[in-house]
């Protein structure tokens, strides 16, 4: 990793897991494949952000540690890559599993559970889903209807434009963000903890 950690893939350990790596790798993995409009290429880092914002947008009351969990929702692609659904059906490994892992380790690295809860996965794919229409009807050449076939068409009154970025700034927005999150994330903790003890 460019921090100087070594990370073991086939078995991953949350103490070689650090944000830095983690947002340089995504802030220059390519969605797409590349295959976009603009002079830079659209990073998964952006991606991750809009994810965790439509999320937050979608369902307003969701916790802080969840939120998190949404911009995190494809961390693993920063040692990866972003491959396309059919190509990792494709492969004669199991990718599923390798993935699982390694997601897992990034969770416990930042305190959240190895496996998302089943209706918080719902909630984020449902964002992922939206946020793919926005980026094919605007930098991937889709048209309105194609969009709609293949993702489902975005809630009305959601807007969001997409604006692929230099590397270097989406980095720092994806830090900024998941510094934000760990700290609503770490202020909700103690809040519970101290009406734990009040119930006491």
């Amino acid at each position: 990793m460019i921090s100087g950690r070594r990370l073991d893939l086939l078995d991953p350990s949350p103490f070689d897991i650090e944000i830095d790596d983690i947002a340089h790798g995504l802030a220059r993995v390519a969605r797409w494949n590349g295959q976009t409009k603009g002079d830079h290429a659209f990073s998964v880092a952006e991606h991750s952000l809009l994810v965790e914002h439509i999320c937050s947008a979608l369902y307003p009351a969701l916790e802080p540690k969840w939120r998190l969990c949404a911009l995190l929702h494809d961390a693993p692609e920063y040692v990866i890559g972003d491959m396309i659904s059919p190509f990792k059906a494709a492969l004669g490994v199991d990718y599923r599993a390798f993935e699982d892992r390694l997601e897992a380790a990034i969770h416990m690295r930042f305190g959240l559970p190895p496996k998302t809860p089943k209706e918080v996965k719902r909630k984020i794919k449902r964002a992922d889903r939206v946020c793919a229409w926005f980026e094919a009807t605007q930098i991937a050449g889709f048209t309105d209807d194609e969009s709609d076939r293949f993702f489902g068409a975005p809630p009305q009154g959601l807007h969001i434009h997409i604006r692929p970025a230099p590397p270097k700034r989406a980095q720092a927005e994806f830090i900024a963000r998941f510094e934000a999150l760990m700290a609503g994330t770490e202020q909700a903790a103690r809040a519970a903890e101290k009406a734990r003890r009040k119930r006491r």
